[in-house]
């Protein structure tokens, strides 16, 4: 079945550029770029036992997103990646598990050029203006600490009780300063999304 596309009331994206981070200039600045749909639950307010339309959706957002996000960081290599559902109060969880888990992944990674480690992900419900926190780590390797991370998302006017806000993160390096040790980047096999 093809892709659903739903119903987008706006888009939103948003870029950190950090230059500065702790008490030291980065040597290289980092791009944070978190895309998100506020979209209409097509389920609000009923429970359904079959969610495949949920899960369509997914597999359009995991594309359209995901392109958005390359464009908005200029082509730039993404290193580290991540996804998110904020469910409105007439929603239940499982409509944001039904859009990010099923099929959003692999538009997702086919955007990028690949990633072969576990899309990170969260999920809560809540009012408008509700925060969740993006996790994030690195696409190819699950195990670089350097890539350890997370990106807040936040629409001050969603989700309404019948919408679901869905966010993609990326990013095009690691934290800022890291020192914590682990897996490298140079030492990464990429051979079981682990390391």
């Amino acid at each position: 079945m093809a892709a659903k596309m739903p119903e987008i009331r706006k888009i939103i994206t948003v870029i950190e550029d950090i230059r500065y981070e702790g008490f030291a200039t980065v040597a290289q600045p980092i791009h944070k770029c978190a895309v998100s749909a506020v979209i209409r639950n097509p389920f609000a307010g009923q429970y359904v036992e079959n969610l495949q339309e949920l899960s369509d959706i997914g597999e359009y957002l995991g594309g359209y997103l995901t392109g958005l996000a390359v464009k908005a960081l200029n082509g730039a290599p993404v290193h580290s990646y991540g996804k998110g559902a904020i469910v409105g109060m007439d929603g239940e969880l499982e409509h944001g598990g039904a859009i990010l888990h099923p099929q959003l992944g692999k538009p997702m990674r086919d955007a990028i050029g690949g990633g072969k480690a576990i899309i990170p992900s969260a999920k809560k419900a809540g009012p408008p203006g509700t925060a969740l926190d993006v996790p994030l780590h690195y696409k190819d390797a699950a195990f670089v600490r350097t890539h350890y991370d997370a990106m807040e998302v936040r629409i001050p006017d969603a989700p309404k009780a019948d919408e679901i806000v869905v966010s993609l993160v990326f990013t095009d390096g690691g934290r800022p300063h890291p020192r914590i040790g682990g897996l490298k980047l140079d030492e990464v096999k990429g051979e079981d999304g682990l390391r």
